[in-house]
Protein backbone atom coordinates (compact mmCIF):
# COMPACT_ATOMS: atom_id res chain seq x y z
CA UNK A 1 0.00 0.00 0.00
CA UNK A 2 1.74 3.27 -1.17
CA UNK A 3 -0.57 5.12 0.60
CA UNK A 4 0.94 5.07 4.22
CA UNK A 5 4.73 5.78 2.50
CA UNK A 6 6.04 9.44 2.07
CA UNK A 7 8.47 10.22 -0.79
CA UNK A 8 11.02 9.65 1.19
CA UNK A 9 9.86 5.95 2.47
CA UNK A 10 9.29 7.19 5.97
CA UNK A 11 5.89 5.85 7.67
CA UNK A 12 3.06 9.27 6.40
CA UNK A 13 0.39 6.34 7.94
CA UNK A 14 0.42 2.99 9.32
CA UNK A 15 -2.51 0.83 7.20
CA UNK A 16 -0.84 -2.74 7.33
CA UNK A 17 2.15 -4.35 8.19
CA UNK A 18 2.55 -5.64 4.68
CA UNK A 19 5.60 -4.48 2.59
CA UNK A 20 7.12 -2.98 5.84
CA UNK A 21 10.87 -3.39 6.23
CA UNK A 22 12.30 -5.13 9.40
CA UNK A 23 14.16 -2.15 10.31
CA UNK A 24 10.92 -0.29 10.78
CA UNK A 25 9.13 -3.06 12.75
CA UNK A 26 12.26 -3.14 15.13
CA UNK A 27 12.40 0.94 15.05
CA UNK A 28 8.92 0.85 16.20
CA UNK A 29 9.07 -2.11 18.97
CA UNK A 30 11.95 -0.98 20.30
CA UNK A 31 10.64 2.49 20.95
CA UNK A 32 7.91 1.02 22.26
CA UNK A 33 9.94 -1.13 24.80
CA UNK A 34 11.78 2.19 25.90
CA UNK A 35 8.72 3.93 26.47
CA UNK A 36 6.81 0.59 28.37
CA UNK A 37 6.32 2.29 31.93
CA UNK A 38 4.84 4.99 30.61
CA UNK A 39 2.72 3.32 28.65
CA UNK A 40 1.04 1.11 31.85
CA UNK A 41 1.29 4.42 33.96
CA UNK A 42 4.53 4.01 35.92
CA UNK A 43 6.11 7.14 35.20
CA UNK A 44 4.20 10.72 34.51
CA UNK A 45 2.49 12.07 31.58
CA UNK A 46 4.48 12.33 28.45
CA UNK A 47 4.07 15.67 26.02
CA UNK A 48 5.10 14.10 23.28
CA UNK A 49 1.76 15.32 21.46
CA UNK A 50 0.26 18.49 23.52
CA UNK A 51 -2.06 20.27 21.34
CA UNK A 52 -2.31 17.37 18.76
CA UNK A 53 -5.84 16.38 18.39
CA UNK A 54 -6.27 12.62 17.79
CA UNK A 55 -9.69 10.87 16.76
CA UNK A 56 -10.81 7.21 17.51
CA UNK A 57 -13.19 7.16 14.21
CA UNK A 58 -14.73 3.74 14.84
CA UNK A 59 -17.61 2.46 12.60
CA UNK A 60 -17.16 -1.21 14.41
CA UNK A 61 -17.36 -2.32 18.16
CA UNK A 62 -14.21 -2.15 20.04
CA UNK A 63 -13.11 -2.43 23.37
CA UNK A 64 -9.55 -3.33 24.08
CA UNK A 65 -8.26 -1.16 20.83
CA UNK A 66 -10.18 1.68 21.05
CA UNK A 67 -9.46 2.06 25.33
CA UNK A 68 -6.24 1.36 24.43
CA UNK A 69 -5.37 3.27 21.44
CA UNK A 70 -7.33 6.41 23.38
CA UNK A 71 -4.95 5.78 26.63
CA UNK A 72 -2.21 6.12 24.52
CA UNK A 73 -2.62 9.23 22.98
CA UNK A 74 -3.63 10.87 26.25
CA UNK A 75 -0.22 9.70 27.57
CA UNK A 76 1.29 11.68 25.11
CA UNK A 77 -0.71 14.75 26.11
CA UNK A 78 -3.27 14.88 22.76
CA UNK A 79 -6.09 16.01 23.05
CA UNK A 80 -8.75 12.92 22.21
CA UNK A 81 -11.97 13.01 20.23
CA UNK A 82 -13.80 9.67 20.38
CA UNK A 83 -16.07 9.42 17.36
CA UNK A 84 -19.16 6.93 17.77
CA UNK A 85 -20.77 5.75 14.52
CA UNK A 86 -24.05 4.88 16.46
CA UNK A 87 -24.91 8.19 17.49
CA UNK A 88 -23.50 10.25 14.66
CA UNK A 89 -23.96 11.72 11.32
CA UNK A 90 -23.24 7.94 9.31
CA UNK A 91 -27.02 7.48 10.42
CA UNK A 92 -28.35 10.19 8.11
CA UNK A 93 -26.44 8.86 5.44
CA UNK A 94 -22.97 10.98 5.47
CA UNK A 95 -19.79 8.91 4.19
CA UNK A 96 -17.02 7.94 5.96
CA UNK A 97 -14.87 10.02 3.73
CA UNK A 98 -17.10 13.32 4.88
CA UNK A 99 -17.17 12.88 8.09
CA UNK A 100 -13.59 12.63 8.24
CA UNK A 101 -12.92 15.84 6.01
CA UNK A 102 -15.35 17.44 8.40
CA UNK A 103 -13.61 16.56 11.58
CA UNK A 104 -10.02 17.16 9.88
CA UNK A 105 -11.41 20.90 9.11
CA UNK A 106 -11.41 21.22 12.79
CA UNK A 107 -8.03 20.35 12.93
CA UNK A 108 -7.64 17.18 13.96
CA UNK A 109 -4.06 15.75 12.86
CA UNK A 110 -4.66 11.84 13.84
CA UNK A 111 -7.20 9.09 12.90
CA UNK A 112 -7.65 5.92 14.60
CA UNK A 113 -9.64 4.04 12.35
CA UNK A 114 -11.90 0.60 12.51
CA UNK A 115 -14.39 -0.28 9.80
CA UNK A 116 -16.17 -3.34 9.06
CA UNK A 117 -15.04 -2.99 4.75
CA UNK A 118 -11.65 -4.15 3.90
CA UNK A 119 -9.65 -1.36 2.10
CA UNK A 120 -12.01 1.24 3.89
CA UNK A 121 -8.59 2.48 6.02
CA UNK A 122 -6.58 2.98 3.08
CA UNK A 123 -9.04 4.69 0.85
CA UNK A 124 -9.51 7.40 3.59
CA UNK A 125 -5.72 7.79 4.14
CA UNK A 126 -5.63 8.80 0.08
CA UNK A 127 -8.13 11.54 0.61
CA UNK A 128 -6.66 12.69 3.93
CA UNK A 129 -4.63 16.19 3.58
CA UNK A 130 -1.23 17.19 4.49
CA UNK A 131 0.35 16.10 7.81
CA UNK A 132 -2.89 13.98 8.75
CA UNK A 133 -2.18 10.80 9.42
CA UNK A 134 -4.53 7.77 10.00
CA UNK A 135 -4.03 4.34 11.43
CA UNK A 136 -5.65 1.18 10.71
CA UNK A 137 -7.36 -0.47 13.80
CA UNK A 138 -9.19 -2.90 12.19
CA UNK A 139 -10.76 -3.17 8.65
CA UNK A 140 -12.59 -5.67 7.69
CA UNK A 141 -10.58 -9.37 6.74
CA UNK A 142 -7.56 -7.16 5.79
CA UNK A 143 -4.95 -5.92 8.22
CA UNK A 144 -4.82 -5.10 11.84
CA UNK A 145 -1.30 -4.18 11.68
CA UNK A 146 -1.25 -2.69 15.78
CA UNK A 147 -2.27 -6.00 16.81
CA UNK A 148 0.09 -7.74 14.81
CA UNK A 149 3.27 -4.94 16.47
CA UNK A 150 1.90 -5.55 19.61
CA UNK A 151 1.99 -9.64 19.50
CA UNK A 152 5.36 -9.21 18.03
CA UNK A 153 6.58 -7.22 21.13
CA UNK A 154 4.84 -9.71 23.68
CA UNK A 155 6.85 -12.69 21.57
CA UNK A 156 9.92 -10.76 22.19
CA UNK A 157 9.21 -10.83 25.27
CA UNK A 158 8.53 -14.34 25.92
CA UNK A 159 10.94 -15.78 23.62
CA UNK A 160 14.05 -12.84 22.69
CA UNK A 161 14.97 -10.69 19.55
CA UNK A 162 15.93 -13.52 17.38
CA UNK A 163 13.06 -15.11 15.39
CA UNK A 164 15.20 -17.40 13.57
CA UNK A 165 14.78 -20.50 15.78
CA UNK A 166 11.26 -20.02 16.80
CA UNK A 167 8.68 -22.06 15.89
CA UNK A 168 5.22 -20.89 16.00
CA UNK A 169 1.66 -22.40 15.50
CA UNK A 170 -1.27 -20.37 14.59
CA UNK A 171 -4.50 -22.05 15.66
CA UNK A 172 -7.63 -21.29 14.55
CA UNK A 173 -10.05 -19.43 11.87
CA UNK A 174 -7.20 -17.54 9.79
CA UNK A 175 -9.95 -17.14 7.10
CA UNK A 176 -11.94 -14.57 9.05
CA UNK A 177 -9.17 -12.94 10.74
CA UNK A 178 -7.19 -9.64 10.22
CA UNK A 179 -5.58 -10.20 13.02
CA UNK A 180 -3.41 -13.57 11.51
CA UNK A 181 -2.55 -11.32 8.50
CA UNK A 182 -1.20 -9.01 10.27
CA UNK A 183 1.03 -11.52 12.80
CA UNK A 184 2.04 -13.55 9.35
CA UNK A 185 3.05 -10.12 7.33
CA UNK A 186 5.40 -9.42 10.77
CA UNK A 187 6.56 -13.02 11.31
CA UNK A 188 7.94 -13.24 7.80
CA UNK A 189 9.48 -9.73 7.91
CA UNK A 190 11.60 -10.84 11.40
CA UNK A 191 12.60 -13.85 10.14
CA UNK A 192 10.48 -16.48 12.16
CA UNK A 193 12.20 -19.69 11.72
CA UNK A 194 9.09 -21.66 10.90
CA UNK A 195 5.37 -20.48 10.88
CA UNK A 196 2.69 -23.03 11.71
CA UNK A 197 -1.05 -22.60 10.72
CA UNK A 198 -3.08 -25.12 11.84
CA UNK A 199 -7.37 -25.09 11.11
CA UNK A 200 -10.28 -26.65 9.76
CA UNK A 201 -9.99 -26.54 5.94
CA UNK A 202 -13.17 -24.23 4.99
CA UNK A 203 -11.45 -21.72 8.00
CA UNK A 204 -8.48 -21.62 6.23
CA UNK A 205 -8.08 -18.82 3.43
CA UNK A 206 -7.65 -19.62 -0.32
CA UNK A 207 -5.30 -16.93 -1.16
CA UNK A 208 -1.45 -15.86 -0.66
CA UNK A 209 -2.08 -15.68 2.80
CA UNK A 210 -0.56 -19.04 3.83
CA UNK A 211 2.63 -18.83 2.06
CA UNK A 212 5.61 -20.21 3.14
CA UNK A 213 3.79 -21.70 6.22
CA UNK A 214 3.19 -25.18 7.04
CA UNK A 215 -0.17 -26.15 6.90
CA UNK A 216 -2.65 -28.92 8.27
CA UNK A 217 -5.73 -29.60 10.46
CA UNK A 218 -4.16 -32.19 12.98
CA UNK A 219 -3.45 -29.57 16.02
CA UNK A 220 -2.42 -32.39 18.15
CA UNK A 221 0.32 -33.86 15.53
CA UNK A 222 1.24 -29.52 14.78
CA UNK A 223 1.49 -28.85 18.38
CA UNK A 224 5.11 -30.39 18.63
CA UNK A 225 7.96 -28.28 19.65
CA UNK A 226 6.22 -25.12 18.97
CA UNK A 227 7.40 -22.20 21.38
CA UNK A 228 4.71 -19.92 20.71
CA UNK A 229 0.69 -20.19 20.06
CA UNK A 230 -1.09 -17.89 19.02
CA UNK A 231 -4.99 -18.66 19.42
CA UNK A 232 -7.31 -16.79 17.51
CA UNK A 233 -11.05 -15.96 18.29
CA UNK A 234 -13.78 -17.73 15.96
CA UNK A 235 -14.83 -14.63 13.98
CA UNK A 236 -18.36 -15.49 14.22
CA UNK A 237 -19.55 -12.11 13.02
CA UNK A 238 -17.80 -12.88 9.86
CA UNK A 239 -18.56 -16.30 8.79
CA UNK A 240 -21.38 -18.45 7.18
CA UNK A 241 -23.39 -20.10 9.29
CA UNK A 242 -22.36 -24.07 9.21
CA UNK A 243 -18.86 -23.11 8.75
CA UNK A 244 -18.49 -24.49 12.22
CA UNK A 245 -20.73 -27.99 13.06
CA UNK A 246 -20.46 -26.59 16.53
CA UNK A 247 -19.13 -25.25 19.25
CA UNK A 248 -18.13 -28.32 21.21
CA UNK A 249 -16.99 -30.12 18.02
CA UNK A 250 -14.46 -27.28 17.43
CA UNK A 251 -13.31 -26.99 20.83
CA UNK A 252 -12.58 -30.95 20.79
CA UNK A 253 -10.61 -30.82 17.44
CA UNK A 254 -9.13 -26.69 17.93
CA UNK A 255 -9.14 -25.92 21.57
CA UNK A 256 -5.72 -25.47 24.04
CA UNK A 257 -6.37 -27.25 27.18
CA UNK A 258 -3.51 -27.85 29.70
CA UNK A 259 -2.71 -31.56 28.30
CA UNK A 260 -2.53 -30.09 24.90
CA UNK A 261 -0.36 -27.23 26.13
CA UNK A 262 1.72 -29.95 27.18
CA UNK A 263 3.14 -31.08 23.97
CA UNK A 264 3.97 -28.26 22.81
CA UNK A 265 7.70 -26.80 23.89
CA UNK A 266 8.72 -26.19 27.33
CA UNK A 267 7.05 -23.08 28.67
CA UNK A 268 5.28 -22.37 24.76
CA UNK A 269 3.60 -18.76 24.98
CA UNK A 270 -0.02 -18.75 24.62
CA UNK A 271 -1.47 -15.49 22.60
CA UNK A 272 -4.81 -14.41 21.86
CA UNK A 273 -6.05 -11.60 20.69
CA UNK A 274 -9.12 -11.72 22.36
CA UNK A 275 -11.98 -11.46 22.95
CA UNK A 276 -11.62 -14.85 24.02
CA UNK A 277 -14.32 -17.35 23.75
CA UNK A 278 -13.40 -19.25 26.95
CA UNK A 279 -14.15 -22.88 26.54
CA UNK A 280 -14.20 -22.83 22.54
CA UNK A 281 -10.69 -21.77 21.86
CA UNK A 282 -9.05 -22.13 24.90
CA UNK A 283 -9.68 -23.38 28.47
CA UNK A 284 -9.75 -20.94 31.81
CA UNK A 285 -6.73 -23.31 33.15
CA UNK A 286 -4.65 -22.01 30.11
CA UNK A 287 -5.94 -18.34 29.59
CA UNK A 288 -5.40 -17.81 33.28
CA UNK A 289 -2.49 -20.01 33.68
CA UNK A 290 1.01 -19.09 34.11
CA UNK A 291 2.25 -20.05 30.40
CA UNK A 292 -0.68 -17.36 28.73
CA UNK A 293 0.83 -13.94 28.23
CA UNK A 294 -2.32 -12.26 27.16
CA UNK A 295 -2.99 -9.43 29.65
CA UNK A 296 0.84 -8.73 28.84
CA UNK A 297 -0.07 -8.70 25.36
CA UNK A 298 -3.04 -5.88 26.58
CA UNK A 299 -0.63 -3.93 28.18
CA UNK A 300 2.14 -3.88 25.31
CA UNK A 301 -0.94 -2.60 23.46
CA UNK A 302 -1.24 0.49 25.01
CA UNK A 303 2.99 1.04 24.51
CA UNK A 304 2.61 -0.12 20.58
CA UNK A 305 0.34 2.36 19.85
CA UNK A 306 1.91 4.73 21.84
CA UNK A 307 5.32 4.85 19.66
CA UNK A 308 3.09 4.26 16.40
CA UNK A 309 1.35 7.76 16.96
CA UNK A 310 4.39 9.39 18.32
CA UNK A 311 6.27 7.93 15.13
CA UNK A 312 3.42 9.59 12.64
CA UNK A 313 2.66 12.66 14.51
CA UNK A 314 5.21 13.27 16.95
Amino acid sequence: MNAQFDSKGGLRHLLTLEGISRDILLRLLDRAGQIRDAAVGRVGRRNALAGVAVCTLFFEPSTRTRSSFQLAAQRLGADVLNFDASTSSTRKGETARDTLKNLEAMGVRGFVVRHPDDGMVEMLAESAGEGTALVNAGDGRNAHPTQGLLDMMTLRQAKGADFSRLKVLIVGDVKHSRVARSDLHALRALGAGEIGICGPANLLPDDDTLKGCTVGSDFDAMLAGVDALMMLRLQRERMEEGMVRSLADYHRDYGLNAERLRRAATNAAVLHPGPINRGVEITDEVADGPQSWVLRQVANGVAVRMAVLESLLG
